[in-house]
C-alpha cells in the first residue's frame, strides 16, 4: 500500500512518500480533512504558516486518536519573512500553533516574497535567506526542526544555501505536474539528494480534461489524478495532493498501478 511506502530524506529521515495538500482549506474545513485523510491512512500533512490552517492541522491530528508522533508534518515560513529574528519567532507561533514540540520538515515557503516571485531574479535575499536558515538551523540542532528544507527556490537560490550551510537542505517544494517538469531542478536535487515535493500535482485542476491524459489514464483504468499523482511517484517525486471529499483523497493514494516507461515518456514530453 502506497501510504505506508516512504522516502528516506538525506539526513536519514523517512518522510511518507504522499502528503494530504492543505492549501486554501479553512482552519475550521481542514479539521474533517484530516481527521478523514488519517483515518484512510494518510501519515503525511502539508501546512503551511501562510495557509492559516496549522491550528486546524493540529485540531484534526488530535481527534483522528493516532499518536502526534505517527503523523509527518510538513509547514513551511512564509515568503515574507526574511531574518534571523522573524523566522525565530515564526517557528516558535508555528509549533504553538501546531501544539507539537516539534515539526517533521520546515520549509522557507519562497526565496522572495510572493509579490517579487514573478520575477524569478537571481542574487536577491540572498544573505536574508541564509539568515532564516540560520534559525532553522538552530532550531533543527534543538530538535524543534527533525528536517529542514526550501520551497520555490531556483537553482541559484539553492546554490546559496549549499554553499553556506551546516545542514544541508532535505527538500525542495516545487510546482510538479504532467506538462510542467522542471527537469533542470530536478537533476540539480538528485545530484545533491535533495527531496523534490511536488505540489499542484494535477495542475489545481486544469488537468482534469485534458483528452490526451484522459486517455492514458482509460488504458489503466484510473482518473486522470491517479494518473499525475503515479507520474510524480514513479520519478521519485513526493505529491500533495489536496481535497477535503473522503472519495477524492482516498482515490488519491489508490496507486496500484505502474505507468509504462513509454507513456511516463509521453508524458514527459507532454
Amino acid at each position: 500500500m502506497m501510504l505506508n511506502e516512504k522516502f528516506i530524506l538525506s539526513n536519514g529521515a523517512a518522510i511518507p512518500k504522499i502528503a494530504l495538500g492543505t492549501w486554501q482549506i479553512s482552519n475550521e474545513a481542514v479539521v474533517n480533512a484530516v481527521q478523514t485523510a488519517i483515518k484512510i491512512g494518510y501519515r503525511h500533512i502539508d501546512t503551511a504558516v501562510g495557509y492559516g490552517n496549522e491550528r486546524g492541522v493540529a485540531q484534526g491530528i488530535k481527534e483522528s486518536g493516532v499518536p502526534r508522533e505517527q503523523i509527518f508534518i510538513t509547514t513551511k515560513i512564509p515568503a515574507e519573512v526574511k531574518s534571523y529574528e522573524s523566522a525565530k519567532a515564526t517557528i516558535t507561533k508555528s509549533l504553538s500553533d501546531l501544539d507539537s514540540a516539534y515539526a517533521d520538515l520546515m520549509l522557507i515557503h519562497a526565496p522572495r516574497p510572493w509579490s517579487e516571485m514573478s520575477r524569478q531574479s537571481p542574487n536577491e535575499y540572498l544573505e536574508e535567506n541564509l539568515a532564516v536558515w540560520k534559525a532553522m538551523e538552530e532550531a533543527h540542532k534543538d530538535g524543534k526542526l527533525k528536517s529542514i528544507g526550501v520551497s520555490n527556490f531556483i537553482i541559484s537560490d539553492m546554490d546559496n544555501i549549499l554553499e553556506n550551510c551546516t545542514v544541508k537542505p532535505a527538500a525542495n517544494q516545487v510546482c510538479f505536474h504532467i506538462g510542467n517538469s522542471p527537469e533542470d531542478i530536478l537533476s540539480y536535487c538528485d545530484k545533491n539528494n535533495i527531496l523534490i515535493m511536488g505540489y499542484a500535482p494535477i495542475a489545481t485542476g486544469k488537468l482534469l480534461d485534458n483528452p490526451r491524459i484522459k486517455e492514458i489514464a482509460a488504458k489503466y483504468s484510473v482518473s486522470i489524478p491517479q494518473i499525475c499523482i503515479k507520474y510524480l511517484l514513479q520519478r521519485n517525486i513526493l505529491p500533495i495532493p489536496k481535497s477535503v471529499h473522503e472519495e477524492y483523497i482516498r482515490q488519491n493514494a489508490d496507486m496500484n498501478f505502474e505507468i509504462s516507461s513509454t507513456d511516463i515518456e509521453t508524458l514527459i514530453n507532454f
